[in-house]
């Protein structure tokens, strides 16, 4: 009867450790879609031929449901988007290093367009750690996941406003206006842009950094879906 009794209080507990790890399982994921849309109806940004799309022959290719980076080349869409959403999901290796291009004013300038930076959660400095538009504005806190695992990012573009919601945080919300000056960030802070951000194209393509870093890294995408808000 104790052997009995010492299994079926055995199987409780196993029981409730099992319902509390599911539970906080459960939490973590709920945590990690707050502020993320329901993408259901919305836009496919690239078709898996990439015949909607702007790179070098087989730098770029869809396997799997996966949009993979064989090459440096940027690729961007051929259709230029001024107001809307962008969700999607990353992940990069170790050493790693790319980014989201918005609204290009010349695909054949990547400084014409703002970049939102996609790495490793360790790697670049104030304006250049994961989430960060680069050189311009870093995010309010570190949100990334270690190298081989998958992010989100939810990025809004309305006329002069940017923001970014990053594996459930909203990160920064600013307005582009506020960047008055060339090669100068509103806190005092220098940057690379040769013209104030506040000039920039508000509509253009999107584009996607082809892997730079350690030799062998890599980067995906999938999910990447769009709406527009025009």
């Amino acid at each position: 009867m104790k052997a009995i009794h010492g299994i079926k209080h055995y199987l409780q507990q196993a029981v409730t450790v099992a319902a509390l790890v599911g539970l906080l399982g459960g939490l973590a994921q709920a945590a990690e879609t707050k502020g993320h849309p329901d993408t259901a109806g919305w836009k496919n940004l690239f078709a898996t031929d990439l015949s909607d799309a702007q790179a070098a022959p087989g730098e770029w290719i869809f396997e799997n449901g996966e949009l993979f980076a064989k090459g440096h080349g940027t690729l961007w869409t051929k259709e230029a988007y001024g107001n809307f959403i962008l969700d999607l999901e990353f992940k990069v290796t170790k050493g790693a290093n790319s980014g989201v291009f918005l609204r290009a004013g010349n695909v054949k300038d990547i400084l014409s367009a703002l970049e939102i930076q996609v790495h490793e959660t360790t790697d670049g400095g104030r304006y250049g750690m994961v989430g960060a538009i680069y050189d311009a504005k870093a995010p309010s806190k570190s949100m990334g996941k270690p190298a081989g695992e998958w992010n989100r990012y939810t990025i809004t573009c309305k006329d002069s406003r940017i923001s970014l919601v990053f594996n459930g945080e909203e990160v920064y919300d600013v307005d582009l206006n506020d960047w008055k000056e060339a090669r100068k960030n509103p806190d005092g802070t220098p940057n690379k842009f040769g013209k104030a951000l506040k000039d920039y194209a508000r509509k253009g393509p999107l584009g996607f950094q082809g892997v730079h870093g350690k030799d062998g890294s890599n980067v995906w995408f999938r999910n990447l879906k769009i709406k527009a808000l025009d």
